[in-house]
């Protein structure tokens, strides 16, 4: 005779609802997909989070899209998360993402970060401290302010400045290109004794390979304290729900300017790629991993630091 149990169908499925959610990715979020503008500090962590994910067992799909196509990318469901939110830079971009309602922010992943306009030591004799010093020198500079690639939030508040004819700056061009090329010229020209004017950043080894004076003056276009600024992750909502562990990793994937410094050094320097440097960076540093790494797993639900710890060596 069959024994009948005190439980309703409905009853049963609300215990099951009940009990704690295990971080199970398995299925469709083996894939993730992230978006890189070309800017070597995004890239650095994009190859860090690269390592860690293939570690796991994921496979990262990382996709070079400029800043304005990245974030519709990510509104459009067709990449997953995004390392690369500068703030108050990308403020504009991150409005019409909480607008949509379709993305939220797992992490700030790095403070300390400065962008705003900056001249090379070949321009220290000009006296240029300030951004209303620049027009007074502008056959010196050429008339010309390097940016960095088309579309993108920084070139923007340029290209409105002179718009506007702020600082007197209204007859002078705006060159854009993307980050290598830029800093390419302005190397060149550094080497020539030609100063210039460009679109410079921290974390960034350009800060090490160039003597550079970051211009005060720019609040309104860049924030204060030389464009001060904080670096955040966002991801697509349905993404977050649908793949906790791989969110998980994402909010707890944090860095120092310190730590970028010496892996877009790698990158720009030694030439290395930034999923090799990444790895070699991580051999050597299984503290910062185990914390990323805290209560994450492998995509087959093994513990995680030591998967990727292992795949390192």
């Amino acid at each position: 005779m069959s024994r009948i149990l005190p439980f309703s169908g409905a009853a049963v499925l609300a215990l099951v609802c009940a009990l704690p959610a295990i971080a199970d990715d398995a299925g469709t979020c083996g894939t993730v997909r992230l978006s890189d503008p070309g800017w070597t500090d995004i890239t650095a962590t994009n190859g860090v989070a690269r390592a860690v994910l293939e570690g796991l067992g994921y496979k990262p799909d990382i996709k070079t899209l400029s800043v304005p196509i990245g974030y519709e990318a990510l509104k459009n469901a067709e990449t997953d998360v995004f390392l690369g939110n500068w703030m108050p830079a990308q403020q504009k971009f991150r409005d019409d993402l909480e607008a949509s309602g379709k993305t939220e922010e797992l992490v700030q992943n790095l403070t300390g970060a400065k962008f705003t306009l900056a001249v090379t030591d070949a321009a220290g004799s000009l006296g240029i401290k300030d951004f209303a010093d620049l027009d007074a020198q502008k056959d010196a500079f050429g008339g010309k302010i390097y940016g960095i690639e088309p579309g993108a939030p920084a070139n923007q508040s340029i290209a409105k400045m002179i718009e506007d004819d702020k600082f007197g700056l209204g007859d002078w061009e705006l060159v854009e290109s993307g980050e290598q090329a830029m800093l390419a010229q302005v190397a060149r020209n550094d080497a020539a004794g030609k100063p210039s004017v460009f679109l410079a950043w921290a974390p960034h080894p350009m800060n090490v390979n160039l003597k550079i004076t970051y211009l005060s003056g720019g609040d309104v276009e860049f924030g204060p304290d030389y464009g001060g600024a904080t670096v955040h992750t966002v991801a697509r909502k349905d993404w977050v729900s649908g793949c906790p562990n791989a969110a998980k990793l994402f909010k707890q994937l944090t860095f120092t300017v310190d730590q970028e410094n010496v892996l877009m050094g790698k990158i720009l320097d030694d030439g290395a790629d930034p999923a090799d440097a990444a790895k070699a960076w991580i051999a050597d540093n299984p503290e910062a991993v185990a914390k990323w790494l805290d209560g994450v797993t492998t995509l087959d639900g093994k513990p995680g630091a030591e998967a990727v710890m292992a795949s390192v060596k």
